[in-house]
């Protein structure tokens, strides 16, 4: 027996999360919806007492799996790694297929957001590069190209 229905979203914790959502709205996704949740359903499912936290749902335009980031009000966030690289364990990136690489890379950039690395090529099927989004946070965008 399964128990899995369908894969819904990746949850990330920032602590500007107007700065996140605008980083991820120049890529081209939407912002679903926005809102603050507390009280004992957060308490209970965080395992934080007294847990306040404003969440933003954004799915692409056509649809699909979701991102959720969430900022925590109260507990303040614990700190990450910003400059955490693509071989430290946990969540390491996020991954769009785009239609232009180069120029969301370019339009990124302009935003102040560089690359991890450079831009590959595998196999004559796919571009892709690893940018490093608001909260250290590494976005892999990738163009078919084959």
């Amino acid at each position: 027996m399964t128990y899995l229905r369908r894969f819904d979203h990746v949850g990330v914790t920032v602590a500007d999360l107007d700065a996140t959502i605008d980083f991820f709205v120049t890529i081209g996704l939407e912002v679903e919806g926005r809102m603050f949740l507390d009280g004992d359903f957060v308490d209970t499912v965080t395992g934080i007492p007294g847990t306040r936290c404003e969440i933003a749902m954004l799915r692409a335009p056509e649809g699909g799996s979701a991102l959720e980031l969430a900022r925590f009000v109260h507990p303040d966030h614990v700190p990450g790694s910003p400059a955490a690289m693509a071989n430290e364990l946990g969540l390491r990136n996020v991954s769009f297929e785009v239609v232009d690489l180069r120029g969301a890379v370019d339009q990124l950039a302009a935003d102040g957001y560089g690359l991890v690395g450079g831009v590959g090529e595998y196999e004559n099927e796919w571009r892709m590069a690893y940018v490093r989004g608001p909260e250290g946070i590494i976005v892999s965008l990738a163009e078919r190209i084959g």
